[in-house]
């Protein structure tokens, strides 16, 4: 890469934890308990990085408002209830962000999370203490708007040429395309490299592993 980078923004759910099964479980869950058909995996594959209420509205664009906060309190009941937050990192993440940031990247994250949910993640893969800032889909307005990668890049005094987003599903690339930013598309997450090329990431990726070859010294 040409541009000498200060800080990467990564997407949290299918970029750095592998919390697809967790995900699928607590919108069927949803579905279920407040007695609709619920839909199916590969349909809600495709709404993950939305925030909870856009993702509702996408899976059936006819529900009314209040049963989309039925559904949100439901996913919410089973996500703290019967969830596990420490779910698995994918391969060389850990080591990965470390190295990062001991090379003196500033790390954020940017996702469609609830604030609670992405506290407990945190927690639970005890990532916490690598990030300088992190970002909610609840305290701003969900992907693809870029609303909240401008807040992280005023907080942080960084200019969007001098950042890069790292994301595994389309919202995520069209999020940086909307401010400008430069962005890897991960293939391994929620979508597919049939998804992600056409929205002309900077860098398609197989493995967490190779953001450390694609960002030079």
């Amino acid at each position: 890469m040409s541009r000498d980078y200060q800080l990467i923004i990564f997407d949290w759910d299918g970029t750095l934890v592998d919390s697809q099964a967790q995900i699928i479980d607590c919108v069927q869950f949803a579905f279920e308990q407040i007695g609709l058909e619920k839909p199916e995996a590969t349909a809600i594959r495709h709404i993950i990085g939305l925030s909870l209420e856009a993702a509702f509205y996408r899976l059936v664009p006819e529900i009314s408002h209040p049963m989309v906060t039925q559904l949100a309190d439901a996913y919410r009941e089973q996500a703290f209830t019967n969830s596990n937050h420490a779910t698995e990192l994918f391969a060389g993440v850990r080591s990965g962000l470390s190295n990062l940031r001991n090379r003196g990247f500033c790390l954020a994250v940017a996702t469609g999370k609830g604030r609670r949910g992405l506290d407990a993640a945190l927690d639970g893969s005890n990532l916490a203490g690598l990030f300088d800032i992190t970002r909610c889909a609840e305290e701003t307005r969900s992907k693809p708007d870029p609303l909240m990668l401008d807040e992280i890049l005023t907080d942080m005094n960084i200019d969007a040429n001098k950042a890069l987003m790292v994301g595994d599903t389309s919202y995520d690339i069209e999020m940086a395309n909307n401010i400008g930013m430069d962005s890897i598309a991960v293939t391994y997450g929620m979508h597919d490299e049939h998804h992600l090329r056409p929205l002309n990431p900077r860098y398609l990726i197989n493995h967490f592993s190779e953001i450390q070859d694609l960002i030079g010294e």
